[in-house]
């Protein structure tokens, strides 16, 4: 007597299997010991392991994931919180100055205090110099049209930017404090209210401390201070 041939073992589709459970997320109450003999792949090593220990697996990386990012908000708070206290002195030692040389001064002194900035330079023209009861004193320069057409160029028609400065543009630009003997850097922002009133330039030996892709935008908003103080104490000064 012949033996019946063996009917062809069916399996499921992954897929419609995966589908039927999404549908029926209730199937497993009442089948916990199901899910005990369930195996998955280990996420870090060969083999299997439990749904349940994959489960446990995954929850603690998520949390460990979640305890990161919390981290991440909390240092960038406190940065935010210690750049605007210093951001804050700076400010209030500037309203503090008595004239145009105490104001570059202090601007000078708190950005190398507070902000690790070594060189800083204020170039205004002879119109708003003139103003002043004595001749510019350093960081401050009168502003000619040689150094202007420089400053305009390392600009490119921006409002402000970070860029290299080589060791001829440090002597120009930076005349009050001795140049590197390689390129350095410097982020430069034009002082205008109305119209040009100058350049502010904050640089650093180091090439890399002013980069092209940093913002700008403090330094933008310590050019719109000292102009602003900058004409009054003229005014001042000029009474």
């Amino acid at each position: 007597m012949s033996q019946p041939a063996h009917e062809p073992r069916k399996t499921l589709d992954p897929d419609r299997v995966a589908e039927w459970l999404a549908r029926h997320p209730d199937f497993f109450v009442g089948r916990e010991g199901l899910l005990q003999q369930l195996k998955v792949p280990h996420p870090d090593t060969q083999g299997a392991t439990s749904l349940l220990e994959r489960l446990v697996h995954d929850l603690r990386r998520r949390a460990e994931g979640a305890e990161w990012r919390l981290e991440q908000l909390l240092e960038s708070a406190r940065h935010n919180e210690a750049q605007y206290r210093r951001t804050r002195e700076l400010v209030l030692a500037l309203l503090e100055a008595e004239d145009n040389d105490a104001l570059g001064q202090a601007l000078a002194t708190q950005l190398s205090e507070r902000f690790q900035t070594p060189a800083v330079a204020l170039w205004c023209p002879s119109s708003l110099t003139d103003r002043d009861l004595q001749p510019p004193q350093a960081p401050r320069h009168v502003l000619d049209e040689h150094t202007g057409q420089r400053l305009a160029a390392l600009l490119d028609g921006r409002a402000s930017r970070c860029t290299k400065l080589t060791p001829t543009d440090w002597k120009r630009l930076i005349p009050h404090i001795k140049a590197p003997a390689k390129s350095g850097s410097c982020t430069i922002a034009r002082l205008t209210l109305g119209e040009p009133q100058g350049y502010l330039i904050l640089a650093s030996q180091d090439p890399d401390y002013f980069r092209a892709s940093m913002d700008t935008l403090f330094t933008e908003y310590l050019a719109d201070i000292l102009v602003r103080l900058s004409l009054r104490l003229g005014e001042r000064g000029h009474d």
